[in-house]
């Protein structure tokens, strides 16, 4: 990767670093029945209302970014060639991790929590039957639904690249609406949320990083904080595309700054994690799932004392996230060197690499 390019690949480590903490979050605070009210209950409920407030942080810049190091394909690279190249990778990777998924969080739930009950409808990785799975997978109730995202939403731009600015209207109107009328689908509400933003970065993605680039937040004081404040309000009132905006233009203006500070290493932490978001992002819901399954069976049941509660409670997000990457990336790692990389790319891309 070329450097100019490396500190783009930091945002993306950082994305996936704060969907870790998403999951881990959503899979063990709420699930906490024993906790009685004082400072450990304080925690938990912190922890849930910060996930909540890191929202517009996390999905849109990865979104924007994801459409925006593919504008090449949108733009120039006929059908064909998107297809083998990028369709069918992606398309690959969804299908074989939701199956691997599936089996693995099933016999978890069997081993770790027997008596627990799972809507079967939820979630394709919860599905009881192989139907339930290929129809939860189709409306993409899967923890994988950003692959899922990723193919509707290159097939989309892609084929509507001449009416970019009243498809982006419409997204942006779409975006606003289905935060007070949602879909009863989850994943695909989260695919239809955040299809403006990938829009933006595949379309307008070269001429926005531009005026960032040259934007300076200090010539215009007053108007950023009107723009920050109103986007806050209207964040309050359930209406965060503004906000997300912001967010993309702000992360992507303080990396860029970051990488002219102390210019981005291809070796850095968060480039590593950037470069195998795909291994990190298939792996962590099935790690978080037997973490938190053991460590809701331990508190709940009281084997821990109160003192060792609030310190899982502090840093259990931190330490989920380093089991995760460290995982994702070990894994990664395995794959190439015993099996080509068969989990991550299909065997088509393989044999055509050597």
């Amino acid at each position: 990767m070329k450097k100019k390019q490396l500190w783009i690949n930091q945002i993306k480590g950082l994305c996936i670093c704060l969907v870790v903490i998403y999951h881990s979050v959503i899979t063990f605070y709420p699930h906490l029945t024993s906790l009685e009210p004082g400072l450990n209950l304080y925690v938990a409920k912190l922890w849930v209302y910060l996930n909540l407030y890191l929202a517009p942080f996390r999905m849109p810049v990865f979104f924007f970014i994801s459409g925006y190091l593919i504008t090449r394909y949108i733009h120039e690279v006929k059908w064909r060639d998107s297809v083998d190249k990028r369709l069918w990778n992606i398309f690959y990777v969804l299908l074989l991790w939701g199956l691997i998924q599936w089996i693995a969080l099933t016999h978890l739930n069997q081993w770790l929590a027997p008596d627990l009950e799972r809507n079967p409808a939820s979630n394709a990785a919860y599905a009881d039957s192989l139907g339930q799975f290929a129809l939860s997978m189709a409306k993409a109730s899967t923890s994988l639904w950003y692959l899922y995202a990723l193919l509707v939403y290159f097939v989309m731009f892609k084929a509507l690249r001449r009416y970019r600015i009243p498809v982006l209207l419409a997204l942006m109107g779409i975006n606003v609406v289905i935060a007070f009328v949602p879909l009863p689908w989850w994943g695909l509400n989260s695919v239809v949320r955040n299809m403006v933003y990938y829009g933006l970065g595949a379309w307008f993605g070269p001429l926005l990083m531009a005026w960032m680039k040259d934007f300076r937040f200090s010539q215009h004081p007053f108007v950023c904080a009107g723009i920050a404040l109103g986007s806050l309000a209207l964040y309050f009132v359930n209406v965060p595309l503004v906000i997300s905006l912001v967010s993309i233009v702000a992360i992507l203006r303080g990396f860029y700054l970051l990488n002219g500070w102390r210019e981005a290493r291809e070796d850095g932490l968060l480039n590593v994690v950037g470069s195998n978001t795909i291994a990190i992002y298939t792996t962590h819901r099935i790690l978080i799932e037997a973490i938190s399954l053991v460590m809701l069976a331990k508190i709940n049941s009281g084997e821990f004392s109160d003192t060792l509660v609030l310190a899982i409670l502090l840093v259990y997000p931190f330490v989920s996230l380093g089991i995760c990457t460290l995982v994702g990336l070990g894994f990664r790692k395995l794959s190439v060197a015993l099996f080509g990389d068969l989990f991550f790319s299909p065997p088509t891309q393989i044999a055509a690499s050597r």
